[in-house]
């Protein structure tokens, strides 16, 4: 009988954000999983507690609405502050997006607002040696597309990480936390096209402002990312062995 798994999703996002419960059916699907296996967590309201986080078997962190990491808010003080023992617990953890942004400058990183470099769609990116070497990133091959969104941009790792993969407009897209369950990516392994152009309309605002185009040339220009569609199923096989 294959072991029910338990998830808790980690949000920032404002209880009137449409995109809540849809970021909860993409980890579902992107993780093969009933939507009722995923708990969310809502980190403005605080941090998981160590008895809380006992019950669980992977931690996700998403996107976010309309919260920036390239600030120093006393609600984000204490937020990395909950991150950063998440990641002495050894939690499997993996972040995407603001969760990626977030886990970089929660162990010493920097992250700052920079429109010039801000991607939407699809984009290429490439591995690194150490992606090209890494046990889940090296299966994406050299090459790959992946599903991005996102204004704010890590300009700095924190010491004690692996950078595995790149693109050409943004050096820092992943990374992995040297012998520990965590990685985190710039980009959406938790998307598909279709739900990329749902939450594209759900923040039309972002289209022309990052794009610069309107929605119907941007939907255009947005083709399928499959393999990195597999990266949180690859992450939970080689540390959840399932």
């Amino acid at each position: 009988m294959t072991k029910r798994l338990n998830y808790l999703l980690v949000q920032i996002r404002n209880a009137d954000d449409p995109m809540r419960s849809q970021e909860i059916s993409c980890f579902a699907n992107a993780l093969a999983c009933d939507a009722a296996q995923i708990e969310p967590f809502d980190l403005l309201a605080g941090s998981p507690s160590e008895r809380h986080l006992a019950k669980i078997n992977m931690v996700m962190i998403g996107g976010s609405g309309h919260y920036s990491v390239a600030t120093d808010a006393d609600w984000l003080q204490r937020a990395m502050a909950g991150l950063r023992r998440l990641v002495e617990l050894e939690v499997p953890l993996f972040g995407s997006c603001w969760g990626f942004q977030a886990l970089a400058k929660a162990l010493g990183g920097q992250v700052t607002h920079d429109l010039e470099h801000a991607e939407l769609g699809t984009h290429e990116l490439f591995l690194t040696d150490a992606g090209r070497a890494d046990p889940i990133f090296s299966a994406l091959g050299a090459r790959f597309p992946a599903y991005m969104g996102h204004e704010d941009r890590v300009i700095e790792l924190p010491p004690g990480v692996q950078l595995l993969a790149s693109s050409d407009l943004v050096p820092q897209q992943a990374f992995r936390v040297t012998g520990k369950p965590i990685y985190c990516t710039q980009f959406h392994p938790e998307l598909t096209v279709e739900t990329l152009l749902e939450r594209v309309r759900a923040y039309p605002e972002y289209c022309e402002k990052i794009a610069g185009v309107p929605y119907e040339e941007f939907e255009a220009t947005c083709v399928a990312a499959p393999e990195s569609e597999g990266l949180l199923r690859a992450f939970r096989r080689e540390y959840l062995g399932m």
